[in-house]
């Protein structure tokens, strides 16, 4: 008797890392898989990725980085700017008239970044607001006809699309066409959305 209760509790005890162990569907939303984006390499479908058991590796799963040059950023880098999440993101990559922009130095954003997302490192930002929909003008820039603009940088701990967003705004542009990524890469990363490297 002792041995089939054994049993019957084992089994019982198993259950739940069976269930654990099968792989159900990682949508996006409940009613969306993926979202297909244009890149300068041509079509990228942004989905998650599929494997129950993935996690963060190296140095996205590191949870405590020297404060400074990495302190916590708060949640909107300037009056006026909107801070957003990954849904936003993804409408915005969709978007013509909006553009996502990695603001990373180089050499983070060779090791991957989000597909459709233009590369402008934040020191080069108040140089390029012509991508960015801006006019040069005698003055510096006119950015009445700028286009909604979303930056990002590694996460909430980089200080790269804050420093960016402040010298667009310093340039002219309109702070309710900046928005602000703040989970960036780190979060991205996390919730296993598609990552490309770029060409």
């Amino acid at each position: 008797m002792r041995m089939i209760i054994g049993m019957v509790f084992g089994a019982m005890m198993a259950m739940p890392t069976m269930a654990m162990a099968e792989n159900k569907p990682v949508n996006i939303r409940p009613d969306v898989a993926t979202v297909k984006v244009e890149t300068g390499s041509g079509p990228v479908e942004i989905g998650r990725i599929q494997d129950n058991d993935n996690h963060l590796t190296g140095d996205w799963a590191k949870t405590s980085r020297p404060c400074p040059v990495f302190c916590i950023q708060p949640m909107s880098p300037a009056e006026g700017v909107t801070t957003i999440g990954e849904m936003e993101i993804l409408d915005m990559l969709q978007d013509p008239d909006a553009i996502v922009v990695d603001s990373r130095l180089a050499k983070w954003y060779d090791n991957g970044t989000i597909p459709g997302s233009l590369h402008i490192p934040f020191g080069e930002v108040g140089d390029r607001l012509g991508e960015l929909g801006c006019e040069p003008d005698f003055d510096g820039w006119d950015c009445s006809t700028a286009k909604k603009v979303a930056l990002f940088c590694n996460g909430p701990w980089c200080g790269q699309s804050p420093t960016a967003i402040r010298s667009m705004l310093s340039a002219g542009f309109p702070a309710d066409k900046v928005y602000y990524y703040r989970g960036g890469m780190q979060v991205w990363r996390l919730l296993g959305l598609t990552v490309i490297k770029p060409e």
